[in-house]
């Protein structure tokens, strides 16, 4: 937690706290030479921590009450400071909600490649998605459920997510070594526009997807409940989709 005062006071601080750090650097020129030796100054390292803070608490905000109700006033009055001082740190709300997506698309992309850089097949893939799921179920429908009113994520939000999607048509293209034309992957063949310059076969793309779809379709029932109270374990359901969906077509 940052001291509420020096939020509060966040224009004389950060100002104070650049001036200070450019004379102990030698001035203008000290202070570049320091940014390119990657040598935080005293004013980003405050700067970082005070985002940090508004994003835990804008995180709380989302379990309590939804993405779409996230204020940055409210989150103001949490920390004991007024409105003004936060939009030194994020200009708006949408601002806050990139920042977040980008947090947890970021997260979840590293985890995937992590696993796929180490030869992981679909299936690997699909254990590290629902591990990351089951971890924090808010940061999964921020990305993954319904879409915030009124908000529209930049590209370079969509950028990140076409990571995970790659890894994925990578790991099906190594499946798909004689599988089958269906008419599906015949209409992929010229409808791949959403799997940028990957290689993968129109089959790889067309086991990609339906991996995609089923497995979000399974995990977003279970982690909003739906399954509660039909006595049944969604592991192993979870499990099922995913024998069936790795088994060879034809």
């Amino acid at each position: 937690m940052v001291d509420k005062t020096g939020v509060a006071g966040a224009a004389d601080t950060d100002a104070a706290a650049g001036a200070d750090a450019d004379a102990k650097s030698g001035g203008r020129a000290g202070a570049k030479s320091d940014a390119k030796a990657g040598a935080a100054t005293p004013r980003e390292r405050y700067r970082a921590q005070v985002r940090a803070e508004i994003k835990e608490h804008a995180w709380k905000q989302i379990a309590e009450a939804g993405a779409s109700a996230l204020s940055l006033n409210a989150i103001a009055k949490q920390m004991g400071v007024s409105g003004p001082a936060l939009y030194r740190y994020f200009a708006g709300r949408d601002e806050l909600i990139t920042e977040l997506i980008r947090d947890a698309y970021r997260s979840l992309a590293d985890a995937v490649h992590a696993a796929a850089v180490t030869g992981a097949d679909p299936a690997g893939l699909a254990h590290v998605l629902r591990d990351w799921a089951l971890a924090d179920p808010h940061r999964y429908f921020l990305i993954y459920g319904t879409p915030v009113p009124g908000y529209h994520a930049p590209e370079e939000i969509t950028g990140i997510s076409s990571e995970i999607m790659a890894d994925l048509l990578s790991a099906c293209a190594a499946l798909e070594t004689d599988a089958p034309a269906t008419p599906f992957a015949a209409h992929l063949a010229d409808h791949r526009d959403w799997a940028g310059d990957h290689p993968a076969p129109p089959a790889a793309l067309h086991r990609a997807l339906t991996f995609w779809t089923r497995l979000h379709g399974v995990l977003s029932l279970e982690l909003a409940g739906h399954f509660t109270g039909m006595a049944f374990d969604p592991t192993l359901l979870y499990e099922a989709e995913i024998d069936d969906l790795r088994a060879p077509r034809g």
